[in-house]
């Protein structure tokens, strides 16, 4: 798994907001929460580049970005990293620790509830 900094996470996810992009487009949707350089911005595209999680085409002189993967697999995989590392590939302590600390919501508590009665129907 390609594995991401921050800084190179926030302008993926710049990207997956409408892609294909151009660098321009990329510098101006991070312009309002970021304060970085345009050149940060670029070298961040250029890692991403080697790295594999994007592809680019020449127009001109313009560079134009495509992610290599969708946003949904990409958290997949980065959520599934982060329960193996840390809770042994068990998803029960991490949900049990949020609620433990009180920081599962209703809404969390409700949405957790309707994914797993969707998923004992399933097993069914």
């Amino acid at each position: 798994m390609i594995e991401l900094s921050k800084a190179e996470f926030d302008v993926l996810d710049a990207l997956w907001i409408n892609y294909p992009a151009t660098a321009s487009q990329i510098i101006e949707r991070l312009s309002d929460d970021k304060q970085w350089h345009e050149k940060t911005i670029k070298t961040l595209l250029g890692r991403l580049v080697k790295k594999g999680a994007l592809t680019f085409e020449k127009d001109g002189r313009q560079y134009i970005y495509t992610p290599c993967m969708e946003r949904a697999d990409y958290t997949l995989k980065e959520s599934q990293n982060f329960i193996e590392r840390f809770f042994s590939g068990r998803i029960a302590p991490l949900v049990s620790g949020f609620a433990k600390s009180e920081q599962l919501s209703q809404q969390d508590i409700n949405e957790l509830k309707k994914v797993i009665d969707e998923w004992e129907k399933k097993q069914k």
